[in-house]
């Protein structure tokens, strides 16, 4: 089973930016696309966007459209989230995931990462 691991997380004040990263273990690597997630005390985990693993087609929650950008590095078996004009409601656990299908929510992934902690200050 491939591992997926966050980095990249940590304390903010608002207004700032983060990169999330999630790289991916094992030699062979090849879902049909990947997302982050986000997961806040008390809330259900909510789709935040994702990316087609070979053409790249992004996807976004359209309330973070503008401020996050998915991206990829296939060489690198890593996915990036990079957030900027952080807000405090943007605090949460953000988890990545690999998917084989099509569907953005959260029932089509398959592989998820441990997750990494965004805290935005205000």
């Amino acid at each position: 089973q491939v591992q997926l691991v966050e980095s990249g997380g940590g304390l903010v004040q608002a207004g700032g930016s983060l990169r999330l990263s999630c790289t991916a273990s094992g030699r062979t690597f090849s879902p049909y696309k990947m997302g982050w997630f986000r997961q806040s005390p008390g809330k259900e985990r909510a789709f935040v966007a994702a990316i087609t693993w070979d053409f790249g087609f992004t996807y976004y929650v359209d309330s973070l459209k503008g401020r996050f950008t998915i991206s990829r590095d296939n060489a690198k078996k890593t996915l990036y989230l990079q957030m900027n004009s952080l807000k405090p409601e943007d605090t949460a656990a953000y988890y990545c995931a690999a998917s084989p299908s099509g569907g953005l929510a959260s029932l089509n992934y398959d592989n998820w990462g441990q997750g990494t902690q965004v805290t935005v200050s205000s």
